[in-house]
C-alpha cells in the first residue's frame, strides 16, 4: 500500500493515490443530478482530510471544476436538456463576481480559521434552502421523476405557458454576480449557491436548470483558476496544485457524466433532500469547529 501514497509537492498533501479520484467520483454523482459539480464538498475534504489550507486551495477546487463538469455538460447537451440562454446569463453576472470574490480571499481570508466559518455559513445557507424545499415536496405533492423522452409540461412552476424557462434577467444577473463573490472566494464556482436559488427563489424546475448551472460553473472556474494564478493580490498568487486538482477531475468528470445521465430518473424531492442533507452536515462541522476554537 505504501508503494501507492503520493506527494502532491505543491500543496505538500500525502495521500494514497486514488483516494482524491475516487471521492470525487462518488461526491460528482451525486452532486450533478442538481446540477452541482460536487466542488462545495470537495474544499472541506482537502482541508480537513488532506490537511490542504492555504489560500490556493481554492483554485485547486476551481481546477477540479473545470476538469470534472464537461463530462455532465456533454451528457445534459446530448440528451437536448441544456438551456444555453440561461447559462450565458448566469456567466455574464458569475465572472465579475469571481475576481471580486479572488481579492477578498486572498486580502482578507488566508487564516483557514475565519475561512471555515465563512465556508459553514454559506453551507448552511445553502442546505437550510434545499431542505426546506424537499420537505415541502414531501409534504405537498411529490415531485415525479422526469419522463424518459425529457419532456416537462408547461405547468410546471418556473415554465411559461409555452413551456420555456421562466424568471427575471435583471434578478438572475444580480444574483450571479453576488454568487460569484463567494464562489470566488470559497472555490466552488457559484452553481453550487446559484441552484439553490433558482429551484427555491426562482421556482424553476431542477431538471431543466441543471445543465446551464454546470455550464456556468465551468466557464466561471476557469476565469477563477486564471485570476488565481495570473494576477497577484499584496504582491503574491495563489495557483492550484495542478496535479491533485487534475487527479480529482477525473473522478468528477466520470461522475458527472453518470450523474447527469441519471438524473431524468430521479424525483425532484430525493434530489434536493440528498443535497440539502449532506451540505448541512458539513456546514454545522465547520461552524461548531471555529465556535469550540
Amino acid at each position: 500500500m505504501d508503494s501507492l501514497v503520493v506527494l502532491f509537492p505543491v500543496s505538500g498533501v500525502e495521500t494514497i493515490v486514488f483516494v482524491p479520484p475516487l471521492v470525487a467520483f462518488v461526491v460528482a454523482f451525486f452532486a450533478s443530478t442538481g446540477g452541482v459539480s460536487g466542488a462545495f464538498l470537495l474544499l472541506p475534504f482537502q482541508m480537513s482530510v488532506l490537511g490542504y489550507t492555504a489560500p490556493s486551495v481554492s483554485a485547486t477546487n476551481l481546477l477540479y471544476n473545470v476538469v470534472g463538469t464537461p463530462g455532465g455538460i456533454y451528457r445534459y447537451h446530448r440528451e437536448g436538456r441544456m438551456d444555453w440562454t440561461l447559462a450565458l446569463r448566469m456567466c455574464a453576472g458569475l465572472i465579475p463576481g469571481i475576481l471580486l470574490g479572488y481579492y477578498l480571499r486572498l486580502a482578507f481570508l488566508p487564516d483557514p480559521r475565519p475561512f471555515k466559518l465563512f465556508v459553514g455559513t454559506v453551507l448552511l445557507i445553502i442546505g437550510a434552502r434545499l431542505l426546506l424545499e424537499a420537505v415541502g415536496r414531501v409534504r405537498g405533492r411529490p415531485a415525479a421523476a422526469l419522463p424518459l423522452d425529457d419532456s416537462v409540461p408547461p405547468g410546471v412552476q418556473g415554465l411559461s405557458p409555452s413551456g420555456r424557462l421562466s424568471y427575471s434577467v435583471v434578478a438572475m444577473l444580480s444574483l450571479s454576480g453576488l454568487v460569484g463573490v463567494v464562489g470566488g472566494a470559497y472555490g466552488v464556482g457559484g452553481g453550487a449557491i446559484l441552484a439553490p436559488f433558482c429551484i427555491a427563489v426562482f421556482r424553476l424546475p431542477v431538471h431543466q436548470i441543471a445543465g446551464a448551472v454546470l455550464f456556468a460553473t465551468f466557464v466561471s472556474s476557469l476565469a477563477g483558476v486564471s485570476f488565481y494564478s495570473l494576477l497577484p493580490v499584496n504582491g503574491q498568487v495563489a495557483p492550484p496544485d495542478w496535479w491533485l486538482g487534475g487527479l480529482l477531475g477525473v473522478g468528477g468528470l466520470a461522475g458527472t457524466y453518470l450523474g447527469a445521465r441519471a438524473q431524468k430518473h430521479l424525483p425532484e424531492s430525493w434530489i434536493k433532500g440528498l443535497l440539502g442533507g449532506m451540505v448541512t452536515l458539513v456546514a454545522l462541522r465547520y461552524v461548531f469547529q471555529y465556535v469550540l476554537g
